[in-house]
């Protein structure tokens, strides 16, 4: 019976550890500090920049690796008119699940209002819908307009033209026979 004691001393221990779970390493912290999701820029390019956990973790930006000094990173990334998307991604050699973060920035591109002095009432909207502009057409009014015969002209424009402006924007325009 010492034996089957001495036995059973020796095989619990070891059936007390089968099943358990190696305890997976913690995952990848992220944070990205600048720019926040869908920020609106100007610029045709944008800084990436925040931390990351552990600080030996790898970090890439669209698909490049960046430094990590201290578990901080930064990269300039290039942007397109319109809305773009950056993927950030961190990882470690340690077999912990990577961190990611989608960032949605759009850039928008101002346009310059064109000149348009001269122009029939028509010939502006249309340059201005070219251009991704709206048209708010003014025509000058009174009896002696009327009596002219010429067709009415843009005489001014506001905002005026070279003003740069986001697209969408309205355009006043004031158009006369005689301005």
């Amino acid at each position: 019976m010492r034996a089957s004691a001495l036995a059973l001393a020796l095989v619990l221990p070891a059936l007390a550890g089968c099943g358990k779970a190696e305890k997976p390493a913690p995952p990848v912290r992220l944070s990205v500090d600048a720019p926040s999701d869908m920020a609106l820029l100007h610029e045709d390019s944008v800084e990436v920049h925040g931390v990351v956990a552990p600080a030996a973790a790898h970090v890439s930006v669209e698909g490049k690796d960046v430094a990590v000094n201290g578990g901080r990173f930064s990269a300039r990334v290039e942007l397109s008119p319109g809305t773009n998307l950056i993927d950030v991604v961190a990882g470690a050699d340690h077999g912990a699940r990577p961190g990611m973060v989608a960032l949605r920035v759009r850039r928008q591109v101002t346009v310059a209002v064109p000149n348009l002095i001269g122009f029939t009432p028509s010939d502006a909207k249309d340059a201005l819908a070219g251009v991704g502009l709206e048209a708010d057409i003014q025509e000058a009014g009174g009896l002696i307009e009327l009596l002219l015969p010429e067709d009415a002209r843009v005489c001014q424009t506001d905002p005026a033209a070279g003003k740069p402006v986001d697209p969408g924007s309205t355009v006043h325009v004031l158009a006369a026979k005689r301005c």
